[in-house]
């Protein structure tokens, strides 16, 4: 042993004299052509609990990519995260346990707990009391995973980041706290030291935080680490090192954050500065070297404008560096130092850290723009947007939710959260949630209790009920409201003006709580755009009235500095002189909404919705901002420029959430529209409706169900080439629908009842999607429907149920050309009713029709289909239909093609124009194409 490694170990040695704790004494060798690491490893392991143990629980995660059903493959599926199913085996990893035995060689059993893939349960061969330790002896191998799937394993160049990559044993704290790797950034393991004896071959460089010698040999590199005090070891393995190091007065950095055009010297003096920040706020960080990579800033980023390409972002490198580097130093710090439940308590470091990052916004920042130097540029400056300061970004992120209505409580277990919820929403209303507690304290109770906590609870097993204590104990008024209502619940914050009266020089103020919650509330009077009284109203239900002097403001606002996280804060303001109460804004384009204006916007738009219309081009006139609102109003006028008509729709819907699950909301609305159904033919359709809609109390379910009741009222031209026998006409269409739809499983039942002068009828379909292990895929759906009345013969089968194209006479349907028998407008394939893709002699059926359709993949985006049913005519035996063909999967559900193959017809492929008999589904809708992207996030 060298001199430099036996100093090493004498520093380490004397480091843990005295101090109880667990052990780790490895000995790890990376094989970089097989991507293995072969590790004996010891483990020390010391019962600080007042139980008796006899057993030890281990974390794997390293096992958790080893099968397509581990709890990690289960939440990529959740995410609808295609590429960890259909990768190949080699690129997933797994854990070889080859020998568990005690320190006298004796063998342990071991097993894996409760038959969940990346917990490890070892017996131990006599009871371990408290106070006592045992020595556990492990040698094992891990084969590491592609880093495509979560940032850790081996890339495509054979560098290496590894994270989680060996057996740590798990949090005992009267219970194991025992968590699968869901690659949620929230691995709970208890403070350890430890001693690695790592080889890796020539060539390779090492990135950690720990103290690290090392030797060369002629094929290997021997490097010696050394740690104190540390949840996880984080390792970087690179043949060309991208890591530098920023030594501040706090500790030493070590990162290979992108900084962009920033030189060596901006890099020491944010970092300097960021330490210095951390120190006043913190107290002393207990750490003399902190690693950050690039996969910790993906995973935990800057979100918004930061998140555009380089050449986009409207902020200089510099402040792009700073602002990164501060949250993800932050973070780490937190993680590094702070032993809390990260899955069950994380509220408490995402509300340090947000908090943390708008004080330093707040005192290093404070004019800098939500939009950076886009608030500057002619025209996108006159936007509300452009007037957000930076820390207005974390009110937008919960806000959005919240009025989506799939906000969820902080308390939920982070593995309960929908992913925006997750990355976003709930961090920031943490932090949101400390700035509301600090503002209604008024004093620095936060930032003392913040720093208290810190000083007192790093590096030993915490809670958020000693944050708690330390708030209570040092708040000049009663806080319970913030942990048991805006903690522990998810009830909304939305208060409004009630009533306000002058009475002689003073104002009688009645402010009403919309919410079922007992938190305060603050108004200010305002003269000259200044505040100039300010009045905080203790929690209250239903309705409070205060008695003010007047002071001859000019209005009254409620929350003025804009810090009570409220769900809808347009009803905040009540103007005291004048006639409105909020000014008419009116805006080109959409934008953020600005509560104190009646804001409508103008957009204008090209489309192409139908061969008839051709291209489009008009405006749009409505209220909605960037976020979703109670009341929105709709007004589409555009110009088809092949039908040379005015053409367009209206809308004007309310949308009431009445609990957070079950039947939890409902919408009223009225819809209009006029288009073109054919050529110089127009049809307009007007309807009223009411939707319900249910949920379970698990948002992450995608299981939905929703009652749909409606009236359609249709009117069309008529022409003398094109009869119409019923061209006006109503139907009351009440629907059903349950649906749950998920990446491996999907299954949906719709029931409908139509009503009209002339026929009703009901129908139903079943649909039914699986995805194999084997990655084979098949699909199902049966359609049922029979008329109980039908006087419409003579439409010409207008209303009858369809084989393979519905005529929508509902207008439900996004058909390019809905009048066509020919052409390639008329291949367009919708799946709705019969599902069948050839066409055959008899189409549709005035009496009944039972079908189903099945498909198979063959591989990839290759499958074959086959439909059979029958169609039932008054005074006609039933008919049977069959066919079966080839489908193309190019996008699933968006855009696809049908090949047929055999059907009534025949062999169709050596039919003639067999071009003709191909059908194809497409989606153009904007909203619709969205939706496949953002599915994973809400």
């Amino acid at each position: 042993m060298n001199v430099k490694k036996l100093i090493t170990n004498i520093i380490f040695f004397i480091s843990t004299v005295g101090f109880a704790q667990h052990k780790i004494i490895m000995k790890a060798e990376l094989d970089s052509v097989t991507n293995t690491i072969k590790i004996n490893q010891k483990l020390v392991y010391l019962n600080t609990s007042k139980d008796t143990l006899s057993t030890i629980l281990l974390l794997d995660w390293a096992n958790s990519y080893s099968d397509k059903e581990t709890p990690l493959a289960v939440r990529f599926a959740e995410d609808f995260r295609r590429n960890f199913h259909f990768a190949g085996y080699k690129t997933r990893g797994f854990t070889e346990i080859n020998s568990i035995f005690n320190n006298t060689k004796d063998s342990l059993t071991w097993k894996r707990f409760n038959d969940i893939q990346d917990i490890l349960e070892i017996n131990l061969s006599k009871p371990l009391h408290p106070k006592d330790s045992t020595i556990v002896n492990l040698s094992y191998s891990i084969k590491l995973p592609h880093y495509k799937f979560t940032g850790n394993g081996y890339t495509n160049e054979k560098n290496y980041n590894l994270r989680h990559w060996y057996l740590i044993p798990a949090v005992y704290n009267s219970k194991w706290e025992i968590y699968s790797n869901k690659d949620l950034f929230d691995f709970y393991a208890p403070l350890i030291n430890y001693e690695i004896d790592l080889k890796i071959p020539n060539g390779y460089n090492l990135a950690s935080e720990m103290m690290q010698d090392e030797q060369v040999t002629k094929n290997k590199k021997e490097i010696f680490l050394r740690g104190n005090n540390l949840r996880d070891v984080k390792l970087y393995i690179q043949k060309i090192s991208n890591f530098y190091n920023v030594k501040t007065g706090e500790f030493e950095l070590v990162t290979n954050i992108n900084s962009g055009k920033t030189n060596t010297s901006t890099k020491y003096k944010v970092a300097n500065k960021i330490g210095d920040f951390l120190k006043n706020n913190l107290g002393d960080l207990s750490t003399d070297k902190l690693i950050i990579s690039s996969i910790d800033q993906r995973k935990n980023p800057v979100y918004g404008f930061n998140q555009l390409p380089q050449k986009l972002r409207p902020f200089s490198d510099e402040f792009q560096f700073e602002i990164s580097l501060l949250k993800s130093t932050i973070d780490a710090v937190l993680k590094k130092t702070l032993v809390i439940n990260p899955r069950t308590e994380k509220w408490v470091t995402d509300g340090i850290l947000v908090y943390l990052m708008m004080k330093y916004i707040n005192d290093n920042y404070p004019e800098m723009k939500l939009g950076g130097a886009l608030t500057e540029v002619i025209g996108l400056r006159w936007f509300h947007a452009a007037d957000l300061y930076f820390n207005d970004q974390y009110y937008l992120g919960y806000k959005n939710m919240a009025r989506l209505f799939i906000d969820q409580p902080l308390k939920t277990p982070r593995d309960s959260l929908l992913k925006f919820n997750y990355n976003i929403t709930n961090t920031y209303k943490a932090g949101l949630g400390l700035k509301y507690l600090e503002d209604y304290l008024e004093d620095k109770t936060i930032s003392k209790s913040i720093k208290q906590f810190y000083s007192g609870n790093k590096l030993k097993l915490s809670s958020a009920k000693q944050f708690q204590k330390i708030i209570d104990t040092l708040a000049n008024k009663n806080v319970d409201w913030f942990f048991n209502e805006f903690i522990s619940d998810n009830k909304k914050l939305d208060f409004k003006f009630k009533n306000v009266e002058k009475i002689g020089d003073s104002l009688i103020i009645t402010i009403k709580n919309k919410r079922e919650n007992t938190m305060p509330v603050s108004v200010s009077l305002i003269k000259d755009d200044k505040a100039i009284y300010k009045i905080w109203i203790d929690g209250f239900t239903g309705k409070k009235t205060i008695k003010i002097k007047n002071d001859n403001a000019d209005k009254l606002v409620i929350d003025y500095e804009r810090n009570i996280p409220e769900v809808d804060r347009s009803n905040n303001y009540k103007n005291l002189k004048g006639l409105l109460n909020k000014p008419l804004q009116v805006r080109l384009l959409q934008d953020i909404e600005d509560p104190s204006k009646n804001q409508t916007f103008f957009m204008p738009i090209i489309e192409f919705d139908n061969i008839y219309d051709g291209l489009t081009l008009g405006g749009r006139i409505y209220n909605r901002t960037l976020f979703k609102a109670p009341l929105i109003y709709k007004i589409t006028p555009t110009y088809g420029f092949k039908s040379n008509a005015l053409i367009g729709s209206a809308s004007l819907v309310f949308t009431q959430q009445i609990k957070e699950y079950g039947w939890y909301s409902y919408t009223i609305g009225l819809s209009g529209d006029r288009t073109s159904y054919a050529p110089n033919l127009f049809a307009n359709s007007f309807s009223p409706y009411i939707d319900f809609n249910y949920r379970r109390k698990d948002l992450r379910s995608n299981l939905r169900q929703s009652i749909i009741l409606r009236n359609v009222a249709i009117s069309r031209d008529e022409s003398s080439e094109l009869p119409l026998e019923t061209p006006n006409y109503s139907v009351f269409n009440a629907r059903y629908l349950f649906r749950d739809f998920n990446f491996s499983n999907s299954f949906t039942f719709q029931g409908d009842f139509e009503l009209s002068k002339n026929f009703s009828k009901i129908s139903a379909t079943v649909f039914y999607r699986k995805l194999f292990l084997d990655n084979r895929k098949i699909s199902a759906r049966l359609y049922l429907g029979t008329f109980l009345n039908n006087k419409t013969q003579s439409d010409n089968n207008f209303f009858d149920f369809a084989l393979d194209r519905p005529t929508d006479y509902l207008f439900d349907y996004n058909y390019l050309g809905r009048s066509e028998d020919e052409g390639i407008v008329s291949q367009q394939y919708i799946t709705a009713e019969g599902g069948f893709k050839s066409i055959l002699d008899t189409r549709f059926a005035n009496q009944w029709i039972a079908t189903l359709n099945g498909e198979v993949s063959i591989w990839n985006w290759i499958h074959a289909y086959g439909d059979i049913g029958y169609l039932k005519n008054k005074g006609l035996k039933p008919y049977f239909a069959h066919d079966s063909g080839v489908k193309l999967s190019l996008v699933e559900d968006y855009f696809e093609l049908y090949l047929p193959v055999s059907s009534n017809n025949g062999f169709e492929l050596s039919q003639y124009k067999y071009t003709d008999k191909i059908r194809f589904k497409v989606t153009l809708s904007i909203s619709t194409l969205i939706k496949l992207f953002t599915r994973r996030w809400y």
